[in-house]
């Protein structure tokens, strides 16, 4: 997906906010994803969601179900998301991102992606580079 996006992280309750924003906002899901039904199996529980996109009128929303023993932690649970196909720009930006702060996942290749990569730039924001393979 490209462009930047919320990403918010729920402490194994994902598949529950999804069905209150279809009620509360009429989002469409977009593509779900479990733990179980994907190669990182055994990153949780196998029902709990590994990726959920919604979209919201002109908006997408991603978000997942955190396996980390303090993921989802309300108030340090949302990251910006920035979707790119160019290996090259999502280094670039990544590196850029990093300076000063701290990065959580290296950017390197996925089953999911070309380049994927977490970090906590020098404000405190969090966020996530994802870059498809190239077209």
């Amino acid at each position: 997906m490209l462009g930047v996006n919320p990403y918010i992280a729920f402490k194994g309750n994902c598949r529950q906010a999804v069905e209150f924003y279809k009620s509360a906002l009429g989002a469409e899901v977009l593509f779900t994803q479990t733990y179980g039904e994907s190669p990182m199996s055994d990153m949780g529980p196998a029902d709990n969601i590994m990726h959920c996109s919604i979209q919201v009128g002109g908006s997408t929303i991603m978000m997942c179900d955190d396996p980390r023993p303090d993921g989802g932690a309300a108030g340090s649970n949302i990251s910006l998301a920035i979707g790119l196909n160019d290996p090259a720009r999502a280094k670039q930006l990544f590196d850029n991102l990093a300076e000063g702060g701290a990065v959580v996942m290296p950017l390197g290749k996925t089953f999911w992606a070309e380049a994927f990569g977490m970090l906590t730039d020098k404000f405190g924001i969090k966020w996530m580079v994802n870059c498809d393979a190239p077209k």
